[in-house]
């Protein structure tokens, strides 16, 4: 039975846990669970304990047994009268579960071997009866019997001898943060000294030979820990740190209290086997879990509806982070083009959510872009309006004030206005209402004063009807007509629906440069030429401004090509200045040469109020691509050769940047050169980042045969690098081959469809097709959900959340409309489907309404 929750709802837990006390005896099929856990009431009410597929032994009150009978089967709870109760009681439970049965991962599961757990949301039920949510918080003491040679749980170890080991954890914990690991592991170890002078043992727990791969893990984990003291005055408080990495996986990883269970793909890399991305994504994951430590574990959220408290902060701390290890400009850039493909499109259709929403039905489908990437561009407006001194301040008293505490967003905003005096009542809706606010801007020009009108606007969005203004702060400098910057970076603050700003004494009519940094997860709708974007692109002073004028000339460019208006002649000559000036910032012009993507085309054309055509959107990238390698082939090929680093490999920001650059141009030139380059490049690479991006050029130019063999040859026995076989292939096929296939990769035994990464590879691949997934003949739809109809039972998590690609369906012609809906209702008509993918797949086909 799907029931709604509603935040309105919520009340506090009755009881106080005192102490969790588990004992596990894993066996693959029949581990037995033993819980003594102690309550002390706080508030009058039933004890309701939550339990899920549990085989439950016995049950006992202060050691009185109880009757099975309590539990209510139907709605997964076991409720014990409130008479029945003292003050101050232990309950115990012994249950049995399948851990090898647990294909949903979530729980206690198996992989490869491995006993391994993901509580978060609501999967330690799983494992025991107990009050699974947030706001119920314990020290936990645990006990491990097995026949693994490695054993762990949370906490610091206690004792550890042959086939029994003791954890315990000192700092209370909800239940979604315990982990318990038990397999044959080999560990990568180091330490660490804190800045008040304790030892803290490091480990990197992978399989049998797996440690020459776990290397940089460990790096970026030190990294992770000192930064969080220099940054953030944050300490460790346990006296280890374990990190073990499993083959399968729902997420990227978990933060559990001092032992962070990851994808596996999140921890082991080397040059042959991992691209530049990987070892980006390694180090922020590494980062982001870690720092989770103080925000998310030492304060955690007192419900779901306040996920965002805890995942929306340590995004914008990771993000601090590899912007502090890496290049800042560039990792803005990059956390916008995610924003904007993942929680821009999210907020646009019938999923779209508040960062903090007031209901759910399964809280396992609001782990979404707006909660995570959107939350952290709100923690960055804020630090924009109060300071980097107000920031420090904000932080120091929310850690200090809220310090093993279950809060809310609202405890959060207090702690602002509380640091800084400022009143941010109007601030708040951006945690509460949905949708990506549109902002206008006109100008006007008289006498050496402009003025410049602003105007915001936000659509509609389920359930939320009506769009009060909110607090935007607006970051612009001026640019004058011979390129120098007549305003350096001015922050304005926007609080009503329109507003004004005037700008004196200014000698020539300058051109703004707008939203600096990226300062609202805002749209723009401004009149500026084509000229006038050149002019920004070559000349703003702001990183991100400067791509964004490129990005948007690009872009105005594609959408013109693909309506048929113009040949984007504009973007060509200003490319030529670009690639110029390339080689004194590689990354930048990496970045400025990739042209946006056709989901990003598609939905710009959508919100300008016309129907975006898949296939045409598709030719026209293709086209400019040829154009401008047509256009520019000698500088492309220069900067090609020039890029080339014949040293060892390193996987940091400058040789990162060059490899950038290096396969940007040659993804332009194997338009025209057939492939040749490319070929020559896959032969010869020594490193993944160029083995993969040649390869990925070669499949799209129809020149893959050979290497496709020779790719599966070296690396048939990695499932990680067989990972991106599989997705490389539908991904970069063109889009009338790329549905067959995915069908002939989906055949093979090699397509381990149970394994997420796996299934996300191939099935992601393909949705990341633009034009293959939205196929006029809805081939795309069809095979699509084919696979999502068989995964649900298997493991619904995973199937509800690739559900998502789907989300954008009502943009398109009548044709495909058709097409989706009735592949939509195939899946939604299921029997037996999954409360996670019937909630998504329900909204989602109300999105036509």
């Amino acid at each position: 039975m799907t029931v709604t929750q509603y935040l309105a709802d919520w009340r506090p837990y009755p009881f106080e846990v005192t102490q969790t006390r588990l004992e596990f005896d894993l066996a693959p099929r029949t581990t037995r669970v033993r819980s003594q856990i102690g309550f002390r009431r706080k508030d009058t009410g039933d004890l309701v304990l939550d339990g899920a597929g549990l085989k439950t032994l016995s049950l006992a009150i202060d050691g009185r047994s109880l009757d099975l009978g309590l539990i209510r089967a139907d709605q997964e709870k076991l409720v014990i009268p409130a008479a029945d109760l003292p003050e101050s009681f232990t309950f115990e439970a012994e249950v049995e579960i399948d851990p090898e049965a647990n294909t949903a991962l979530e729980g206690l599961y198996l992989s490869g071997g491995i006993f391994c757990t993901q509580c978060e949301a609501e999967g330690f039920r799983h494992i025991t009866w107990y009050p699974d949510r947030p706001d119920v918080m314990a020290p936990f003491h645990v006990t491990i019997r097995s026949d693994k040679p490695v054993l762990l749980s949370n906490g610091n170890p206690m004792s550890n001898t042959t086939k029994e080991a003791v954890w315990h954890d000192p700092w209370p914990k909800p239940a979604y943060l315990f982990a318990l690991v038990a397999g044959d592991l080999v560990a990568i170890s180091d330490s660490f000294t804190t800045m008040s002078g304790r030892k803290v043992a490091l480990n990197v727990w992978v399989r049998p030979g797996d440690q020459d791969r776990a290397g940089y893990a460990m790096e970026s984990l030190i990294r992770s820990m000192k930064w969080d003291e220099e940054a953030y005055g944050r300490e460790y408080d346990l006296d280890v740190f374990n990190i073990v990495a499993v083959d399968d996986f729902n997420m990227g990883a978990m933060e559990n209290k001092g032992l962070n269970i990851f994808n596996s793909k999140l921890v082991l890399a080397s040059a042959e086997t991992a691209t530049d991305g990987d070892y980006e994504r390694i180090e922020g994951v590494i980062g982001h879990e870690y720092f989770h430590n103080w925000t998310g574990n030492r304060i955690t959220c007192r419900d779901w509806f306040q996920l965002c408290l805890k995942e929306g902060l340590t995004v914008f701390r990771d993000q601090q982070f590899t912007s502090d290890m890496r290049s800042a400009a560039v990792k803005r850039i990059h956390d916008v083009q995610t924003l904007r493909a993942r929680q821009f499109r999210e907020d646009a259709g019938p999923l779209a959510h508040p960062p903090c929403p007031d209901h759910y039905q399964e809280i396992n489908n609001f782990y979404t872009a707006t909660v995570y990437e959107k939350g952290a561009e709100v923690i960055g407006m804020l630090k924009r309006l109060v300071g980097e001194a107000g920031y420090r301040k904000a932080l120091d008293l929310y850690f200090d004030r809220h310090d093993g505490q279950a809060c809310t967003i609202e405890d959060w905003i207090t702690v602002f206005e509380d640091a800084t005096g400022r009143d941010l009542t109007r601030f708040k809706r951006w945690y509460t209402d949905a949708g990506t606010p549109r902002l206008s801007l006109s100008e006007e020009w008289r006498d050496g004063t402009l003025t410049l009108n602003f105007r915001q606007e936000t659509v509609p969005t389920p359930g939320q009807p009506d769009k009060p203004p909110r607090v935007i702060p607006i970051a612009l400098g001026l640019i004058g007509p011979n390129g120098d910057e007549v305003l350096p970076t001015t922050m304005l603050e926007m609080t009503w629906a329109e507003q004004s700003f005037r700008f004196d004494g200014l000698g020539a009519r300058p051109v703004v440069s707008l939203l600096r940094g990226f300062s609202a997860p805002v749209t723009v709708s401004r009149e500026i030429t084509a000229d006038e974007q050149a002019l920004l692109l070559a000349h703003d002073t702001d990183p991100y401004a400067r791509w964004q004028a490129g990005h948007d000339l690009a872009l105005d460019a594609l959408i013109a090509r693909a309506t048929g208006v113009t040949d984007g002649a504009e973007f060509r000559h200003a490319i030529g200045g670009l690639l110029a000036d390339a080689e004194s910032d590689p990354a930048f012009a990496a970045l400025c040469l990739w042209l946006p993507g056709e989901e990003e085309i598609a939905t710009t054309i959508a919100t300008r109020g016309l129907t975006p055509d898949p296939d045409a959107i598709h030719a026209a990238r293709e086209a400019l691509a040829r154009d401008i390698a047509s256009a520019h082939e000698q500088a492309l090929a220069r900067l090609y050769d020039a890029m080339d680093n014949p040293g060892p490999y390193r996987p940091d920001a400058e040789g990162g940047a060059r490899r950038s650059l290096r396969l940007a141009c040659l993804g332009l030139l194997s338009r025209i050169d057939a492939g040749k380059r490319a070929g020559t490049l896959f032969g010869a690479a020594s490193n993944m980042t160029e083995r993969q991006g040649a390869l990925e050029c070669l499949i799209a130019t129809g020149k893959d045969g050979d290497a496709l063999v020779a790719f599966a040859q070296e690396f048939g026995s990695n499932r990680l690098v067989m990972d991106k076989w599989f997705m490389v292939q539908p991904l970069r096929t063109a889009p009338g081959l790329a549905v067959a296939r995915a069908r002939e990769l989906a055949a093979p035994p090699d397509f381990d469809w149970k394994n997420p990464n796996r299934f996300r590879a191939l099935i992601g691949g393909l949705t990341g097709n633009h034009a293959a997934f939205h196929a006029a003949d809805g081939s795309g739809y069809g095979f699509v959900v084919d696979w999502l109809m068989r995964l649900d039972p298997v493991n619904p998590q995973t199937t509800a959340r690739m559900c998502s690609a789907f989300e954008t369906w009502t943009r398109y012609d009548a044709g495909r409309q058709a097409h989706a809906r009735a592949a939509l209702s195939r899946l939604a008509a299921m029997p037996g489907l999954s409360r996670n993918t019937a909630e998504m797949v329900t909204r989602i086909l109300a999105g036509a309404a």
